[in-house]
């Protein structure tokens, strides 16, 4: 069961919340640089880290799984956000040169259906980039946070996955290396780049970048001739009963069964 769309708000209202977006949304820009003129897809809650290219992107929609609940974002302006089934996204292929999924697979009942839409909605020369919690993290267990509820993801399951759903993985980082607390939120920067030296393996998020597979396929010509079956080339033999010799022909034309060579009387 997917978080409340309420928890999640709540969660990113809070100090932790808060480093925990700026943490994660440097790693994220710096993965997908300058976004002017680019159309944007964010799945799961990616709004936190949506509303600072909001104005720059050329497109920016934010969908958010049915069982977890949408709220209006942003909260000034027309509405950009809205309410669908994750593996039947309402929207047209090949739409969007960025997708950003954030508290989406840890929760999904079926992880490789959800990155098939995905798939799907990207444009052939379009990347993905997901973040998960990380399995060996300290905030897979915080029960308080959004990373702490589902499944945490190791690289290799994550890389399985997006293999899976024709999406080849390029590249990858770690982000997130403070310790889950409300009194840490305030070092957070500083837990940042010390962990990333001392400690890597138990950053509390993986970020996963991913493109399109395309392939090309050119239809090969087929020099064979076609065969031509004649019917009368293809009738069927009469079939002599077992322990008989095949039937003979009379001089009148007629058919008839001959006999065994043992019952044939010799003149």
């Amino acid at each position: 069961m997917r978080r409340d769309v309420l928890e999640l708000r709540a969660f990113y209202a809070s100090a932790r919340g808060r480093a925990a977006r700026e943490m994660v949304a440097r790693k994220l820009s710096e993965a997908w640089g300058d976004p002017r003129g680019l159309e944007f897809l964010g799945l799961g809650y990616a709004t936190p880290y949506l509303e600072s290219i909001r104005e720059r992107a050329r497109r920016t929609i934010a969908v958010m799984p049915a069982s977890q609940g949408v709220e209006v974002w942003p909260a000034v302006g027309r509405n950009l956000a809205c309410l669908a089934p994750e593996t039947a996204l309402p929207l047209p292929n090949a739409m969007f040169d960025r997708v950003i999924c954030v508290h989406a697979l840890e929760e999904a009942e079926d992880a490789v259906a959800m990155m098939q839409e995905v798939c799907r909605v990207l444009s052939p020369t379009g990347r993905v980039f997901v973040a998960v919690a990380a399995r060996n993290g300290l905030w897979s267990n915080a029960e308080g946070t959004p990373f702490g509820h589902g499944r945490p993801w190791s690289r290799s399951q994550l890389e399985a996955v997006l293999r899976e759903a024709d999406l080849e993985p390029s590249g990858w980082s770690r982000a997130l290396y403070a310790p889950p607390f409300a009194w840490t939120a305030r070092w957070a920067e500083g837990f940042e780049q010390v962990g990333a030296w001392l400690w890597p393996p138990f950053a509390g998020v993986i970020l996963m970048e991913a493109v399109k597979q395309t392939f090309a396929v050119k239809p090969r010509a087929s020099r064979a001739r076609a065969r031509v079956f004649a019917p009368g080339l293809l009738a069927p033999a009469p079939h002599a009963p077992a322990g008989r010799a095949p039937a003979e022909k009379a001089p009148d034309g007629s058919v008839r069964e001959a006999p065994l060579a043992s019952e044939r009387v010799s003149p």
